[in-house]
């Protein structure tokens, strides 16, 4: 089996466990989970509709939206809004600035 070098420091324990308590990935941790390389996780990072946000991915989202993606799902994707960072509390707008 070839290891991606992008990969080699990366968790599979510690990052079945964030997706367990449903905690955001970035896309190393994505492509492990996945079972992809990194550039495949980077370029789905990448693509129109894909449920990441601000480089990190709800695993259930990714499941949502590739069950969409191949006809699985019964309700069709919502559409992606804008949100203002000035709408946001003070909290959430401290946080989307250190990612």
């Amino acid at each position: 089996m070839v290891k991606d070098k992008q990969l080699s420091n990366i968790k599979l324990a510690e990052v079945r466990q964030k997706q367990q308590f449903d905690q955001a990935l970035n896309a190393k941790e994505f492509a492990v989970l996945a079972g992809i390389s990194y550039a495949t996780a980077r370029q789905w990072f990448h693509r129109q509709g894909f449920p990441a946000l601000q480089g990190l991915v709800f695993w259930q989202d990714f499941v949502t939206w590739r069950q969409r993606q191949h006809g699985l799902a019964s309700e069709p994707a919502p559409a992606l809004k804008t949100i203002s960072p000035d709408t946001l509390p003070e909290k959430a707008r401290r946080l989307l600035q250190q990612v």
